[in-house]
């Protein structure tokens, strides 16, 4: 693991060297006076003469600084298939997660409430697609970590009321920033993690303590006959991850090899 640091960072010295080269060359491609200019005008590396009116030599009018427009202002309420807005958002979260769920389930962390994976406008029902009028409705979905379990809610954004849930066992939906963070921190706190910590005390000096110091990418991993330990036969069924962490401003790791169960809360090193 660590050779492959190293080489990491040679690469990442050498794609920095080539990105400066092209700025270079085209900041001296786009400098005033250096595309199209004739015998009249000023070369690269000359400014133009400016004319009383504020007009350069020639003739040319000055180029008047832009202007950034303000983003309209979000209204509460977003119409037929409009995003949902940042109040949608927060308003059908909470009627989502209704007291009985909250008490019932756990977190990725284990505490009390279903884990959030996400929020999203739902589809409409055949009988109301192409209808100015049809109802509003968001899907939120959450993992139930006491039971390996997704529940997804469907609110109404025109009553507030909880249209339908489903339940589902042996789903595993895209992983939220939360269940990455946390995937990190069993890694660090692992044996298995001994490899990704030398890595990060090689590139910056200093130890790594906390997933807050990496920038984190993951997949969710699902077991496959022979390919890993006993361990992680579950996964699928449980939640796992797969995690590809970089040090920030430094190099990517690979830790590809290293499964991190969630649910059980175990770290396994894949029989590659």
């Amino acid at each position: 693991m660590r050779n492959i640091v190293h080489r990491h960072l040679g690469k990442m010295v050498a794609g920095t060297t080539i990105a400066v080269a092209a700025t270079a060359v085209m900041v001296a491609v786009t400098l005033p006076g250096t595309a199209g200019a004739d015998d009249t005008g000023a070369r690269a590396g000359r400014s133009a003469p400016q004319v009383a009116g504020g007009a350069a030599a020639g003739g040319r009018a000055a180029v008047a600084p832009g202007v950034v427009e303000a983003a309209p202002a979000e209204g509460q309420q977003g119409e037929g298939r409009d995003p949902l807005t940042d109040d949608e958002l927060k308003r059908v979260e909470k009627i989502a997660l209704s007291r009985q769920l909250f008490r019932s389930s756990e977190s990725v962390d284990g505490d009390r409430g279903p884990q959030r994976l996400g929020v999203d406008l739902a589809e409409p029902e055949a009988d109301e697609a192409g209808k100015p009028d049809a109802p509003r409705r968001a899907d939120v979905t959450f993992y139930d970590y006491r039971d390996d379990t997704l529940v997804t809610r469907t609110v109404d954004l025109g009553t507030g009321n909880v249209v339908a849930t489903a339940t589902q066992h042996g789903v595993q939906p895209p992983l939220s920033r939360a269940e990455k963070a946390e995937a990190a921190g069993l890694l660090i706190a692992d044996p298995l993690g001994a490899g990704l910590k030398a890595d990060y005390q090689d590139a910056t000096g200093k130890a790594l303590t906390s997933p807050d110091q990496l920038q984190l990418s993951g997949a969710v991993y699902r077991a496959a006959p022979g390919a890993q330990p006993a361990v992680l036969d579950r996964c699928g069924e449980h939640r796992c991850v797969r995690l590809f962490p970089k040090i920030k401003n430094g190099p990517w790791v690979d830790a590809r090899s290293l499964v991190i169960d969630l649910s059980a809360r175990k770290v396994a090193r894949l029989g590659l």
